[in-house]
């Protein structure tokens, strides 16, 4: 059976451990994630290498965390899943669609997500079969949590038959689809059939024959004799002559003997047992875990709700494209901070490639930035994004360069260390990327900076990389708008008459001021 419910035609595995301060969960818990980290998935997809920036520079843990609520597995899950993102528009509209579903039935996919949960939990107080090096011992492991399993894909089945018309996306559509034809009630009743003659409550029928020596050789498990005639049949049949003996109770070499007897005959049986339990132990963990990034997205949306916020589905472009439009844009991070609405922002940039930012101190720029880049990414990885609409088109890799303030972990200046990092971005970035910088290349003098970020955004533009930048360099912002660049959009802070800030950015000639003297007056007073 197939989840399918991340990617139409695979299945998502999280190799990424969440953080360590999150709440722990069971050890199987960390069974799954560590499984699934070894394993060779057969994806060519890997966290991005520029993570750490992207979850600094963005406040991505706010994300995390207001999606996970306290659970580490889905902090863990979701913070791969926006990391890696997708860049086909088809695979990010096939994911938009269930979550859609999902908003529109959160009680039902919360139940459905109880149920891998609920098989964690269980094989908590039970020995697995991997652990056990015994035939009989894994038999009776694999037959305890086969009973288990069974139980609870009975309650999946239910479930789909009870609500499966509520759901109209395709990856719901075929996931209730598989678990109808497949979990019929036929399937079942072999199951319990099964079951039942795995219990071998009537002992064991093995056959064999002497080898060498007269060592036994040939083991075979047989079906006991008469089973499912009628009692009648089974009293009046002729039996065949049978030679019988018994052990002494206090014979331990006997029933050590007649153990390892009795394991050669049960062997491959058993082996098949913890099979099947092992797949469908396995379909639960892929379930827990491709549901574990929806019920984060049903998390944060019902957060966002209680704040008044809106949300939408965006209408991704491809890569080769250049869209760039949006209605009430906010920064969502900034809004889970402050538990209250925050400024939104309108902007239609399409077929631009720069975003030249600049106006007031404190006036939003760097605000409008990261929602920018959180949208972008939360677009990419199929999520609502946090705007009244938006349409973008995607992009193949995102990366910030923002300035980082002195501290003791560097090694040489502010700006050696702001030209290191461009390096490094620089020989990962390709075409249809983008690029988010925050005041830049200021350590050194307006000229100088503004001469180095020129060189750098042009060159990125030639090769068809989508660049925003803030920045105060008077410089620098002019003279990319004195040059009447076509592909370049000029937006500014608002700032009133009397100084305050409307904290929206519109469409405007970069000016020579920043106002600081608003923000002197505004810590130190104004003069009389």
């Amino acid at each position: 059976m197939k989840v399918f419910l991340m990617y139409r035609d695979r299945d998502f595995h999280s190799k990424q451990e969440p953080p360590p301060d999150q709440q722990v969960l069971s050890q199987e818990v960390e069974r799954i994630l560590r499984m699934h980290r070894d394993r060779d998935l057969g994806s060519k997809q890997e966290l991005p290498s520029t993570q750490q920036a992207l979850i600094q520079d963005l406040e991505l843990g706010t994300l995390f965390e207001a999606m996970a609520q306290g659970d580490r597995f889905v902090y863990g899950v979701s913070r791969e899943a926006v990391l890696i993102g997708l860049t086909d528009p088809d695979r990010i509209r096939y994911r938009q669609e269930i979550l859609k579903d999902c908003l529109k039935n959160p009680a039902v996919v919360r139940e459905i997500y109880s149920i891998p949960i609920q098989a964690i939990e269980s094989k908590r107080h039970h020995w697995m079969w991997i652990s056990c090096s015994y035939p009989s011992g894994i038999l009776n492991s694999a037959i305890e949590m086969l009973a288990m399993f069974v139980a609870l894909l009975k309650k999946l089945r239910g479930i789909a038959d009870q609500h499966a018309h509520r759901f109209e996306s395709e990856g719901f559509g075929r996931f209730f689809a598989m678990i109808q034809e497949e979990l019929t009630d036929d399937y079942f009743a072999l199951m319990d059939d099964h079951l039942r003659r795995l219990a071998f409550r009537s002992g064991v029928l093995i056959s064999g024959k002497p080898g060498k020596g007269n060592e036994g050789t040939d083991y075979v498990l047989r079906r006991p004799n008469h089973q499912g005639q009628p009692w009648m049949k089974r009293v009046t049949a002729k039996r065949s002559r049978v030679y019988s003996f018994r052990l002494d109770p206090r014979d331990e070499h006997g029933a050590r003997a007649l153990g390892e007897f009795v394991g050669r005959g049960i062997n491959l049986v058993a082996n098949a047992a913890a099979q099947a339990a092992d797949h469908i132990d396995s379909f639960f963990n892929i379930l827990y875990m491709e549901l574990a990034f929806y019920v984060g997205c049903m998390n944060l949306s019902e957060q966002l709700a209680q704040l008044g916020e809106p949300i939408a589905f965006s209408e991704p472009a491809t890569a080769g494209e250049r869209r760039h439009s949006f209605v009430g844009l906010y920064d969502v991070c900034l809004a889970l901070t402050m538990k209250r609405q925050v400024v939104g922002n309108d902007v239609n940039a399409d077929g631009k490639e720069l975003f030249v930012i600049t106006g007031a101190n404190q006036g939003g720029k760097s605000v409008f930035l990261r929602s920018v880049g959180l949208a972008q990414l939360m677009m990419q990885c199929g999520m609502f994004v946090p705007a009244e609409s938006f349409c973008a088109n995607v992009c193949t890799g995102l990366f910030t360069h923002y300035k980082r303030e002195e501290d003791s972990s560097m090694e040489s200046g502010k700006f050696d260390e702001e030209l290191g990092r461009m390096s490094a971005i620089v020989d990962k970035i390709a075409p249809d990327c983008m690029v988010l910088f925050n005041e830049s290349f200021a350590a050194t003098n307006e000229r100088e900076g503004s001469e180095i970020a020129r060189q750098i955004v042009t060159a990125l533009l030639e090769r068809r990389i989508k660049v925003l930048y803030v920045t105060h360099l008077y410089e620098l912002a002019h003279g990319f708008h004195k040059r009447k660049t076509a592909n370049a959009i000029f937006l500014r802070a608002e700032r009133q008459a009397d100084g305050t800030r409307t904290f929206k950015l519109a469409e405007g000639e970069p000016l020579q001021t920043s106002y600081g003297q608003d923000l002197y007056d505004g810590i130190f007073g104004e003069e009389n």
